[in-house]
């Protein structure tokens, strides 16, 4: 891997580079140090703020505290209680909290500055509180990661020697590695922020109380896939669907697997290799927009209908997709489907694109959808996918 590089950013490049350099060059190749990309940022919300959200139970929480003492580690899961945080100490510790773009509309906000990338690969907006030392520790992600410094000070220490120990500590429930090695080092200041493609070791600790902003990327392992694939497959076959010998012949010596049982083998796991495209693609925009789901999306007690909606759009009323959600399409001949955590849908690649894209739905955008849109549109509607917001008074 060819020596880090740090850049400042530009009012005309956040990345401190057309989009186009950075994709050739840094992304899943090397670390990049983006001086100031978001200049004079304020993150949107406190640290009291996260800590409230870390007492719920439907946030998924964490919380990291290191004796340097003992050079011990603990991580514990939410939900907490608010009586928690005064207890822990002024430094050593960390909270942090996944998916915080689902629960918080300005955090949401930032994806739009990644929408260079794929919006099907970015999973979510982690942040982190640490207290001054606080920090998870020496580690390695198999995913890109951004990580922008959102309030306060953090000293970034990575390796980026290709041949870096990637072992464990054994004593750590936490995947720390057991050696590291610094090659660059660095404090960010808000507004600063690193991308690192995965496999890079690194370890940050805050220098100050400090909030971190973490957008990752979903990176399914190919064993996963695999797997999902298979369980898909499995699910669709009959159960008459079985090995079968109905040409055998006596065998030479009753213990041998012989050649032609490794051809009925083949034969019975064909359906593996022999999978339609078309079939291949729909199941991975399936597959894409569950992977790693942040919660549950429930039906509507009491769904308005299509007709109740539009009535509310042309007043100035609003079709709110559901945080929750995760959305995605892809072209299929003339058509196109439209993907909505784990279901596809068929339609036009206009209403698919549109319904991918818009988290709020109006009158305009609603009149653009074709007859199969709709009849989605009403379905996700009645399982929870979207909520009506109706038009206030004073707009009527």
């Amino acid at each position: 891997m060819a020596a880090l590089i740090e850049v400042a950013a530009s009012a005309k490049y956040f990345l401190g580079m057309p989009v186009e350099q950075f994709l050739r060059e840094y992304w899943q190749k090397k670390p990049l140090l983006i001086r100031q990309a978001f200049p004079g940022y304020e993150a949107p919300l406190e640290p009291e703020d996260l800590a409230g959200l870390a007492c719920e139970e439907a946030a998924l929480s964490r919380l990291v505290s290191y004796n340097r003492k003992k050079d011990a580690w603990s991580v514990r899961s939410g939900p907490f209680a608010e009586e928690e945080f005064p207890k822990l100490g002024k430094k050593d510790w960390t909270l942090l909290v996944q998916d915080m773009d689902k629960w918080d509309f300005d955090v949401r906000g930032l994806l739009d500055r990644f929408r260079f990338l794929p919006a099907w690969r970015v999973d979510d907006v982690m942040i982190s509180f640490a207290t001054p030392g606080g920090s998870v520790g020496p580690h390695v992600d198999q995913y890109d990661v951004f990580l922008l410094q959102a309030q306060g000070h953090r000293h970034w220490q990575i390796d980026t020697n290709p041949k870096a120990s990637k072992a464990f500590r054994p004593d750590v429930e936490l995947k720390l590695l057991q050696t590291f090695k610094p090659s660059h080092d660095w404090v960010l200041a808000p507004g600063d922020m690193l991308y690192l493609p995965p496999g890079v070791p690194h370890h940050g600790e805050a220098v100050d109380a400090c909030m971190t902003f973490s957008i990752g990327m979903r990176a399914p392992s190919q064993s996963e896939l695999i797997v999902d694939l298979a369980e898909e497959l499995a699910a669709s076959l009959p159960e008459e669907s079985r090995y079968g010998d109905p040409d055998l012949t006596e065998p030479d010596d009753a213990f041998e697997i012989d050649e032609a049982a490794f051809a009925r083998v083949d034969a019975a796991i064909a359906v593996l290799q022999n999978l339609d495209a078309a079939k291949k693609r729909e199941w991975f925009g399936r597959f894409i927009t569950r992977y790693r789901a942040s919660g549950e999306v429930s039906a509507a007690p009491r769904a308005p209908s299509l007709a109740v909606v539009e009535k509310a759009l042309t007043e100035g009323g609003l079709l709110l997709r559901h945080p929750f959600a995760r959305t995605a399409w892809a072209k299929t001949g003339k058509r196109a489907q439209l993907f909505v955590t784990g279901e596809a849908f068929t339609m036009s690649a206009a209403s698919a694109r549109l319904l991918a894209s818009y988290e709020a739905l109006d009158e305009a955008a609603f009149a653009k959808l074709d007859d199969s849109a709709r009849e989605t549109l009403e379905t996700l509607i009645a399982r929870g996918h979207y909520q009506l917001q109706r038009p206030s008074k004073s707009r009527r």
